[in-house]
């Protein structure tokens, strides 16, 4: 009756283990031994966003045996889409990771419990985090299951209360390097056509316009430093036109003074150039117009008085 007793309370046991109720008699840090957590993914273009998932997950109990499953590229494709990295070189990449002890090839895209007592896998580490659509939120990692429905991935280890959280690192992911690629994608190939790739590997069908394209760059780059020495050359010259600024405001009433100076001078000298050139050709005429030139101050007090007789001599002749 006592070994029936046994029987059944080691069934309830492992029961409740499965359940996600870890009793002192299933709790591994009690046993002794390490507990074993599991993160899953795809890690294309491993980053130190993956990293510190990693390391959130490796540091979720004192003692951690981290257990990371990668999906091969066939089940990846089809759930997710092409990757940049081969499955054996995210597996590698895996493995150079300090937080990680052991990397399981060809993971499943759902975990279930035969793949738990499999591994040995005490609690999953994942972000539940949902994506955002534009057909509403889905979950970030899903599939379809009969019906067609999406589903989450971790519904089954989050229902046996095996699934532990860790936080996304914000502003890194793979999505985003690629569009950062994308967003740049004609300086790369211009960057790699001109260290010597060839158009096929890179996959171009118009590499006369991209080397155009790189002449374009290269004359823009020419103008852009001409334009900063312009501006150079312009900051030197209003520093320098500042300068003869205050200079002029200092010495304007003499400089004036002195351009009156010699701007009179100037007008005298050339009115007496004037004067001589118009005598040398009076000179050249008839001697009569020389006479009257050289008697012209003669002729008018001749004149005056010619004036005064005939006066006198028209009253004088009135009054006889």
């Amino acid at each position: 009756m006592e070994d029936k007793d046994d029987d059944l309370k080691n069934h309830n046991n492992d029961n409740d283990h499965n359940n996600g109720d870890m009793n002192s008699n299933s709790d591994p840090a009690k046993e002794g031994r390490p507990i074993r957590v599991y993160a899953d993914g795809i890690y294309d273009l491993f980053h130190f966003g993956h990293a510190r998932a990693l390391e959130q997950a490796k540091k979720l109990f004192p003692n951690t045996y981290l257990l990371v499953g990668c999906c091969n590229d066939e089940i990846t494709h089809m759930y997710k889409g092409k990757t940049v990295m081969t499955e054996a070189e995210r597996y590698e990449s895996l493995r150079h990771c300090r937080w990680v002890d052991e990397v399981i090839p060809d993971a499943p895209w759902v975990i279930n419990q035969e793949f738990l007592d499999k591994h040995k896998i005490d609690y999953v580490a994942h972000d539940s985090l949902p994506l955002s659509s534009g057909f509403g939120c889905l979950y970030r990692y899903t599939y379809a299951d009969a019906s067609g429905a999406g589903k989450d991935v971790y519904e089954f280890v989050k229902s046996v209360g095996r699934f532990k959280e860790t936080k996304r690192t914000e502003g890194i992911s793979t999505s985003d390097i690629i569009m950062r690629m994308l967003k740049d994608y004609n300086q790369y190939v211009m960057r790699n056509l001109d260290r010597g790739y060839s158009r096929k590997e890179l996959g171009v069908s118009y590499e006369k316009r991209l080397r155009v394209n790189m002449g374009l760059k290269k004359l823009r780059e020419k103008a852009k430093q001409h334009q900063e020495k312009v501006g150079e050359k312009i900051q030197t010259v209003a520093k320098t036109a500042e300068l003869h600024r205050n200079e002029w405001v200092e010495n304007a009433d003499r400089w004036v003074a002195g351009f009156l100076g010699m701007f009179e001078e100037g007008c005298h000298k050339m009115g007496t150039v004037i004067r001589e050139r118009i005598q040398e050709r009076l000179k050249s005429q008839p001697r009569g117009l020389n006479y009257l030139l050289d008697n012209s101050d003669d002729d008018e007090e001749y004149y005056d008085d010619d004036e005064e007789v005939d006066e006198e001599y028209y009253y004088d002749e009135e009054e006889e």
